[in-house]
């Protein structure tokens, strides 16, 4: 059975989710690696979040660029984006969307915030038509890597990691 979640994602909606579980997506999430992933890790340290313009309470961050050809995953255990992951849980992020394996250290960071992470597919083609309209929020001279918001419809993904658990154990 397919979980049909909208942003943005409650921590009940996270408490129902289990290692496994397929779920799609919908609604506004944003988009990020590792370029500008760390930049927002340190405004959320500091205290200046909200000159993004968005709220991180409940946000899907996936972990792609958004360039002309698309969007697809790319790694979240590469070092500036795997080390984002417990920071911007803390901020509010419920599910991070990517692709492989991560570390048992980053997989407690979650359980301990209350957020999950889950694989995408690597199917531009697909996500493309899910994918209602972008925008850049920050950070545009990064250009596809800047950080974006897309409107989405019923992104699929699997659940990787969560409760503390991992999909890969």
């Amino acid at each position: 059975m397919v979980k049909e979640l909208t942003t943005p994602i409650t921590k009940e909606d996270i408490e129902g989710l289990q290692v496994g579980d397929t779920v799609t997506i919908s609604g506004p999430i944003l988009c990020g690696r590792d370029a500008v992933l760390p930049k927002v890790v340190k405004m959320a340290e500091n205290g200046t979040v909200d000159e993004l313009g968005v709220s991180l309470e409940g946000q899907v961050v996936f972990h792609t660029a958004v360039s002309p050809a698309g969007v697809g995953p790319t790694s979240s255990n590469k070092l500036e984006i795997e080390s984002s992951i417990g920071p911007l849980s803390k901020a509010g992020i419920r599910l991070h969307l990517g692709k492989g394996a991560l570390h048992k250290e980053t997989i407690e960071a979650l359980d301990t915030y209350g957020s999950v992470y889950a694989v995408i597919p690597p199917v531009t083609a697909l996500l493309g038509e899910k994918t209602l309209e972008q925008k850049t929020v920050a950070f545009p001279e990064e250009g596809m890597e800047a950080l974006h918001m897309l409107m989405v419809d019923r992104y699929p993904a699997i659940i990787a990691a969560a409760h503390g658990r991992s999909i890969y154990d």
